[in-house]
């Protein structure tokens, strides 16, 4: 099968599940000798662009703000464009302020949601008619319903050719917007989904959102959940790991990076915990840099400092290497979320997971028995659930084993992409 995905990129600046999701996947039905092309939106995938080659980016983000704000950059010759879309430049605006954040951007959601009638119309065309003459899919899969603008025009170039869009945490963008934006954005996303031919989330709780928020038909929505190859994780038995605690996801606000260093120092002032160390990971955009700075002032006034570790790799090896260190992870996304690929990455490293009872985190925890569920989600509570397992090595042992038999029994990469080019040759065989 022809498949192309069309996938924002973040630049490599922060640990970015979308990013990796539909990489594992492309690597995936790769290796099952299926054709597959990634065409990145916005930035480059990753710092390295190590998936790249000589792919364009095509909705450069720093030549879409400008002309979305000034419209005589709407005019500006093609020489000006290629500069605001170079490599170098788009790695500049990967650690913008604000390049990842939705406050400011509405009426940018907006236009780019109109597709045709938006102020992106060039762009569009331009990366059709590049689509048009390099490919011949049979399937085209948006990386997000954000991204439904493209639909209409996908649509009427490639007219036999089955449209797919996942579903990952669009309410994290658009529910942060101000409330006037809000019912138009989700309206929008209803209104392009008539273009989809299927819609997949990523979890039976996130399916069900969606088809909530967005107005979907229940028939065309599926769930395929995420996965990782276990092979590529080591697995460092946590009896032979100091008492170590992990974070890794984007040190942000919304991901709960305030409630982790606030559980820490929580946890630290038990004398039974002294050896206790967070170490944190998956690094940041330049609107996260105020927290940061906060919780650094609070581990200072904690005296807490040298016992924090900034793991500052948190790609490829460096990941792996994070994952040895640490016994157990938490993550504590304020508003809960769609998956969360490091858990899966995480449990494969036989790291077990305390989560909080929000999104879809007990979903996943059912399915792999790896980890922990903890009810309210403060810093408390969260130190509770910490303490607990900290303190049971008998537990800490049994949810480590669970972690990495439940990713090779529920979420192996290669039975999820599977499952995913079954879903995708039901739409092929009818238009067909």
């Amino acid at each position: 099968m022809n498949i192309l995905q069309i996938i924002p990129g973040s630049g490599g600046s922060f640990y970015c599940g979308n990013c990796l999701r539909d990489d594992k996947f492309h690597l995936a039905m790769k290796k099952q000798g299926h054709e597959v092309t990634k065409i990145p939106m916005y930035l480059p995938l990753f710092s390295d662009e190590h998936d790249l080659n000589d792919m364009p980016v095509f909705y450069g983000a720093i030549s879409i703000y400008l002309k979305q704000l000034y419209p005589i950059f709407r005019k500006a010759p093609a020489w000006l464009d290629s500069l605001l879309n170079s490599r170098p430049m788009l790695k500049l605006a990967a650690n913008m302020a604000g390049s990842t954040n939705a406050k400011g951007l509405e009426e940018m959601t907006i236009s780019m949601l109109m597709g045709e009638e938006g102020k992106q119309k060039e762009e569009l065309n331009r990366m059709v008619s590049w689509m048009a003459e390099y490919l011949k899919p049979d399937v085209i899969h948006l990386s997000n319903a954000l991204l439904l603008g493209l639909a209409p025009k996908l649509k009427e170039k490639f007219p036999k050719t089955s449209l797919i869009c996942s579903l990952q945490d669009e309410d994290v963008w658009v529910d942060a917007m101000k409330n006037s934006f809000r019912d138009k954005i989700w309206n929008l996303m209803s209104t392009k989904s008539k273009y989809v031919d299927g819609f997949i989330g990523v979890s039976d709780f996130y399916s069900k959102v969606s088809i909530q928020k967005m107005n979907l038909q229940k028939e065309k929505v599926f769930t395929n959940y995420l996965g990782v190859d276990p092979n590529e994780y080591k697995l460092t038995p946590v009896n032979e790991k100091a008492r170590n605690i992990g974070y890794i996801s984007r040190m942000c606000e919304a991901n709960g990076f305030d409630i982790i260093v606030d559980a820490f120092i929580e946890l630290k002032k038990d004398d039974e915990l002294r050896d206790v160390k967070l170490i944190l990971t998956g690094g940041y955009t330049g609107n996260d840099k105020s927290i940061l700075k906060q919780m650094r002032k609070k581990l200072k006034r904690a005296n807490l400092m040298d016992q924090v570790e900034f793991h500052v790799d948190f790609d490829g090896d460096g990941r792996h290497e994070f994952f040895s260190k640490v016994k157990m992870i938490s993550v504590p996304v304020k508003n809960g979320e769609a998956f969360g690929l490091y858990l899966l990455e995480s449990m494969a490293s036989g790291v077990p997971v305390v989560q909080p009872k929000l999104g879809a985190f007990p979903e996943i925890v059912e399915k792999t028995k790896g980890g922990v569920i903890y009810e309210k989600n403060t810093p408390k509570e969260l130190a509770k659930a910490l303490k607990k397992l900290l303190l049971n090595n008998e537990k800490l042992q049994k949810l480590s084993e669970n972690a990495r038999s439940g990713v090779e029994s529920k979420f192996n990469i290669y039975t999820q992409a599977n499952h995913l080019i079954e879903i995708y040759r039901k739409f092929v065989s009818s238009s067909r």
